[in-house]
């Protein structure tokens, strides 16, 4: 069962990680503090929208408009936690 359990902790860890640099990523663009003009923000931005918007995409179409405030990275790594440190220690037995 480790065999199973320790790569999927390790990959909920990582998206975990993304998506806590993607929320303060957006919150500095917002804030003006970084701008998308500079070739290597851009780029590390359109990375991180291209790695989780296929995670995102779902959640915004269950949740309804909100306008400008996206609710999609917060339920995301909500479920995430929740995964990573309860769902996954109970199904494999560790709690």
């Amino acid at each position: 069962m480790m065999a199973i359990y320790g790569p999927l902790q390790l990959i909920l860890s990582v998206v975990y990680f993304v998506m806590i640099a993607h929320i303060i990523m957006s919150w500095l663009i917002s804030f003006q503090v970084l701008n998308l003009r500079q070739q290597f923000v851009a780029q590390i931005w359109y990375g991180l929208n291209q790695l989780l918007e296929p995670i995102y995409r779902p959640i915004r179409n269950i949740l309804p408009n909100t306008g400008t405030i996206d609710l999609a990275p917060l339920v995301a790594l909500i479920i995430v936690i929740s995964l990573r440190a309860y769902i996954l220690p109970t199904i494999f037995g560790f709690m």
